[in-house]
């Protein structure tokens, strides 16, 4: 068990190890039984941020021309649907007659059963390829070719990396969304988890922002969360994989999409979330920053609205009841277009120009509530774009 840890909300909580780590330390296990003819009950590897793991080896099979083991994946305190997931690796001898006729450096990485397919472009394996990201692809090379020196081994080896239960553990994670079928990818650029990793998340935002200009969208489409995605399918008829989720971070996404090479995005989302935009709050979860009811009390009043009716905005609990008020005193329109403006000015702050952005605010209850100047354009954009 991996003892590193870190501290989040004031809560010790334990590091654990990447399915990327898994399949470097499985596959050099098996190159070294497979070489070697002997059995490996441990193997020790070096992580791509300098920490030393001896993982134990589990589910051992040696053959005369090949040797298949597995480690299990340790996702310390982080709620991972990968945890406690089978890593398997298959080493095998390649004939030299095949090697001539492909262009490698001595150790040929696949993927097996459970283990993606990539199927869109903009993503960091190229379509066709098995999900096995670029530094996991290094770790993994560079394991079985220090196994191969280590026996004085010059002819080439085949590694398959397999995860069977990853078919179905593909569905609860976002690779459906990134177009890679047929199970997990393996990740990891530092291979260490840390728990409830928010770079993680960013991390899987930015694929899909790739993903999504690499397929020819020039205005990407942004929703917080499923509500702003249930808006857009059933109000819009916007299909849910033109649209890209972007949870709490809308500071982050902005300046992924700017940098991305976008032309510009649309933010579509419940007033619970984009309210606090007019705060310049640009992670909306509750534990960064509120602000929503100071926000709505703030544009009543700048709106025209009486003291009393600002009160009573601000013991509200949530926006929902906010509305009612707003609307009870004739408010909630003019009060959404201070909303909207505030809202307008933080978004093109934020972007420095370098896009063209906008934003729609609903409610479950009124609908739509407000549109920035240049929604309805970047939404006409969209739709001619990915419809047209």
């Amino acid at each position: 068990m991996l003892e590193r840890y870190v501290y989040k909300n004031q809560k010790k909580m334990r590091c654990g190890y990447t399915t990327g780590t898994c399949a470097c330390a499985a596959a050099k296990a098996a190159a070294y039984m497979l070489l070697s003819g002997r059995k490996v009950k441990e193997i020790k590897v070096i992580t791509p941020m300098g920490v030393s793991l001896t993982l134990p080896v589990i589910d051992i099979d040696i053959k005369e021309d090949k040797v298949i083991c597995a480690i299990k994946k340790d996702s310390g305190d982080d709620p991972d649907v990968t945890n406690g997931i089978k890593i398997y690796a298959q080493v095998t001898y390649v004939k030299e007659d095949i090697m001539r006729t492909i262009n490698t450096d001595g150790v040929i990485v696949d993927g097996g059963i459970g283990v993606g397919r990539v199927t869109k472009k903009g993503l960091k394996c190229a379509v066709g390829e098995a999900a096995i990201n670029p530094v996991p692809l290094k770790m993994i090379k560079e394991a079985v070719a220090e196994a191969a020196e280590s026996y004085s081994y010059e002819g080439s080896l085949k590694v398959i990396i397999s995860a069977p239960k990853g078919v179905d553990i593909a569905k609860k994670t976002f690779n459906p969304n990134l177009g890679i079928t047929g199970g997990i990818s393996i990740l990891g650029t530092t291979g260490i988890v840390e728990p409830m990793s928010e770079q993680a998340l960013i991390d899987t935002i930015r694929t899909e922002i790739k993903m999504h200009i690499a397929e020819g969208e020039k205005v990407l489409l942004i929703a917080p969360g499923n509500y702003g995605q249930d808006f857009l399918l059933n109000t819009l008829g916007i299909e849910l994989k033109r649209s890209i989720k972007c949870s709490n971070y809308i500071g982050d996404t902005i300046d992924m999409v700017c940098d991305a090479g976008a032309e510009a995005m649309l933010l579509v989302g419940h007033i619970g979330k984009l309210v606090k935009l007019g705060a310049g709050i640009m992670n909306t979860h509750s534990k960064a920053a509120d602000g929503r009811m100071e926000v709505l009390a703030a544009c009543a009043i700048r709106a025209g609205a009486e003291a009393d009716t600002a009160r009573k905005i601000l013991d509200c609990v949530t926006t929902e009841a906010a509305l009612d008020i707003l609307k009870k005193s004739d408010m909630l329109e003019n009060t959404m277009k201070q909303l909207m403006i505030r809202i307008e000015d933080v978004l093109q702050r934020r972007s420095g120009g370098k896009i063209r952005i906008g934003a729609i605010v609903f409610s479950n209850e009124y609908g739509i509530l407000g549109k920035t100047k240049t929604a309805d354009k970047l939404l006409e954009d969209i739709m001619e774009n990915n419809y047209g």
